[in-house]
């Protein structure tokens, strides 16, 4: 079981900038992706960022440039620095974890969500 525990979201003006973290804890495997979604009112989870354990990073279209992911593996947490914020962007933020066994099957986790409200 892995636990995730977010943090950092808030009310922030247009133009502005939050930077959300997520801590992972439990059993962690050494190879896994961290990502963000976020949820708005009346429409679909979507992705945002992700990053491997590797490094490898990927941005929904609609934030690159203007968010940055990152992780330390030492702590097991992941970042979201969010700059330039759009009232688009605010949403329901949720830190997501997943890995494969051995087996090659999947494992996924969320967590609880944090709230991002951008004001025009």
């Amino acid at each position: 079981q892995v636990q995730l525990m977010e943090s950092g979201g808030g009310l922030v003006q247009a133009g502005g900038s939050l930077r959300l973290s997520c801590a992972a804890s439990g059993t962690i495997f050494s190879i896994n992706v961290m990502a963000w979604y976020r949820q708005a009112p009346g429409k679909q989870r979507e992705l945002v960022a992700s990053i491997t354990s590797g490094g490898t990073i990927n941005y929904a279209a609609s934030v690159k440039g203007r968010f940055t992911i990152s992780r330390d593996n030492a702590k097991n947490t992941v970042y979201l620095q969010m700059n330039v914020l759009k009232p688009e962007d605010t949403a329901v933020y949720y830190c997501n974890h997943f890995y494969s066994d051995p087996g090659a099957r999947g494992y996924t986790y969320w967590g609880q969500g944090t709230q991002v409200t951008v004001s025009s």
